[in-house]
């Protein structure tokens, strides 16, 4: 491929690990070849790019969907674990409301003999 070759001194300045995924990348095309030959561009580099960023404009979804399914399910997690603590306050509460609150000794010995019981 013509294209991939005047790219070659590019990518012979890349770091190995680089190069690598350089080459990969020239690779992804190969999956919209009937696109690029239906599409006729005076710059035969055009639906190269193009398809690489088809590729990658779809695996960058795929991620985002993801993310997004993911944050529900904390969020719904969340949401439970505070409806939670929301009931067991309740409960305190209600147990707390049972006894009478006096400030003297005698509620402190209303509540312990309850407490008991």
């Amino acid at each position: 491929m013509e294209e991939k070759e005047e790219w070659k001194p590019f990518r012979n300045a890349l770091d190995k690990r680089d190069r690598k995924e350089f080459d990969e990348m020239w690779e992804l095309p190969k999956f919209y070849i009937s696109a690029c030959s239906n599409s006729v561009q005076y710059v035969r580099l055009h639906p190269i790019l193009m398809s690489i960023l088809l590729y990658h404009y779809k695996q960058l979804t795929v991620c985002i969907s993801e993310v997004e399914r993911i944050e529900s399910k904390v969020n719904s997690k969340k949401k439970e674990g505070s409806s939670t603590m929301k009931k067991e306050q309740e409960v305190k509460k209600e147990e707390n409301d049972e006894v009478p609150t006096t400030a003297t000794l005698d509620s402190h010995f209303v509540k312990n003999k309850i407490a008991e019981s």
